[in-house]
């Protein structure tokens, strides 16, 4: 059931890219980033008030440790689309996605070291393959 909703996500990550490179011509990436972050916001809180995921134990039932990793999680990605909108702007649109894209082989190797997921030789060729891939979309 998840396989959809991947596909999803990354049929939208790619219009993010598109309409990022568009909407960037003539605003600072930094403001633009903090108007999208803006929009997020309030979209997911409508989201969330629609299908009722604030009731009385909503948010006292999340512990504290979640609290401080959501927060990390959180500015992890401000920092990630601060830096994804500059490029977007300055750079190629699809070398900036490429690169960004290798989040994916960053994300197999530290699942491994601090997750304890298991990797196996396909799951690091893959891997390989993504990092070879990003590096020829970006050479010219």
């Amino acid at each position: 059931m998840w396989i959809p909703f991947a596909f999803l996500s990354a049929f939208f990550a790619a219009l993010v890219a598109i309409f990022a490179k568009l909407g960037l011509k003539g605003i600072d990436s930094t403001l633009a980033t903090s108007v999208r972050a803006v929009i997020m916001a309030v979209f997911l809180l409508v989201v969330a008030v629609g299908m009722h995921k604030f009731d009385s134990n909503a948010l006292s039932s999340i512990s504290r440790r979640d609290w401080i990793l959501i927060a990390l999680s959180g500015v992890a990605g401000a920092l990630s689309w601060l830096f994804y909108f500059y490029a977007i702007k300055a750079g190629v649109t699809t070398s900036v996605v490429a690169i960004d894209k290798l989040s994916i082989v960053l994300v197999v190797i530290l699942a491994a070291l601090f997750l304890g997921e298991k990797v196996g030789w396909l799951g690091f060729l893959g891997a390989l393959l993504m990092a070879v891939g990003a590096y020829l979309i970006t050479i010219k």
